[in-house]
């Protein structure tokens, strides 16, 4: 098939042709200081043009996480955030860039309770039903939004939450891994960050638990699952994509930890690891072709 130049077009794929990609934002996408590279837009936007389903799955609120998803030029379909607690269709006509179709909440007052006790100097945030934040010490602005209030401790546990976030800019990462270990938080979902950083879910949620169900809604076989991340929250969805027989890449700056849980790294976020992993999506194809 060639275009109006005599070049040759790619066919757009369709039905069981297609692959669902995952992509984190945070050290993914976005560089800490939230630089996006044209270069990641352009591979975003050549892949999807191809007819595969680029998601977002994120950490972050969706209200935080709207900004990047639009910037990298996705203005439909869905996302996943707050680590799969908030499922979201992006619409450009609804006032806000996206509606919640998901949100599934816990009570956060046991297991803050237990992290209270173990972890008495630590930052405690909670993200509401509708994605806004309590906090009760400071926070770095670009964590929890536009939308957060500080509050009293007492008043974190009064309401069903997304997501519970703590954080321990005093501890060492292996301390503060160390003390999460010692509470034993059987009932809910957790992932730790590079930083004295914890992201708390409902039980059995993760950003695979929701991605899955989107595989399913757009009918895309498991074994063409793709998800690039590089944080520790990001190893459920590559254990998900793999599973499946998908391929998980981590980021090359990523921990060894999550280097280990992915098929491949790539390179780092400030080296456009993500556009690489896309420039060589039809490198993929043809090798799973031959396979």
């Amino acid at each position: 098939m060639t275009d109006a130049s005599g070049s040759t077009a790619a066919t757009k794929a369709t039905g069981d042709e297609r692959w669902l990609i995952a992509l984190d934002i945070d050290g993914t996408l976005v560089t800490d200081d939230g630089d996006l590279s044209p270069a990641v837009v352009r591979e975003v936007q050549r892949v999807r043009d191809l007819g595969h389903i680029v998601v977002v799955a994120t950490g972050r609120s969706a209200a935080n996480a709207y900004p990047v998803i639009k910037d990298v030029g996705i203005l439909d379909g869905f996302a996943v955030a707050s680590n799969g607690a908030v499922t979201i269709r992006l619409d450009e006509q609804h006032p806000r860039g996206f509606d919640p179709v998901e949100v599934i909440t816990f009570d956060p007052s046991q297991v803050l309770g237990q992290l209270i006790d173990s972890l008495p100097d630590a930052h405690f945030a909670v993200e509401k039903a509708d994605g806004s934040y309590l906090f009760h010490r400071h926070f770095p602005a670009y964590a929890l939004g536009d939308n957060n209030v500080e509050t009293p401790l007492e008043e974190l546990v009064k309401h069903p939450v997304s997501r519970v976030v703590v954080l321990s800019p005093n501890q060492e990462v292996e301390e503060f891994l160390d003390a999460v270990s010692r509470v034993g938080l059987h009932s809910v979902s957790y992932a730790i960050g590079y930083t004295a950083w914890l992201d708390i879910s409902p039980l059995g949620v993760t950003k695979s638990s929701a991605l899955e169900k989107l595989r399913l809604v757009h009918g895309i076989r498991a074994d063409q699952v793709l998800a690039v991340g590089d944080g520790r929250n990001d190893i459920n969805m590559f254990e998900w994509a793999q599973a499946g027989g998908g391929i998980g890449f981590a980021m090359g700056q990523g921990p060894d930890e999550v280097k280990a849980a992915a098929a491949a790294v790539t390179a780092p976020v400030t080296e456009d690891g993500v556009a690489r992993v896309l420039s060589g999506f039809e490198g993929i194809l043809f090798s799973r072709s031959l396979g």
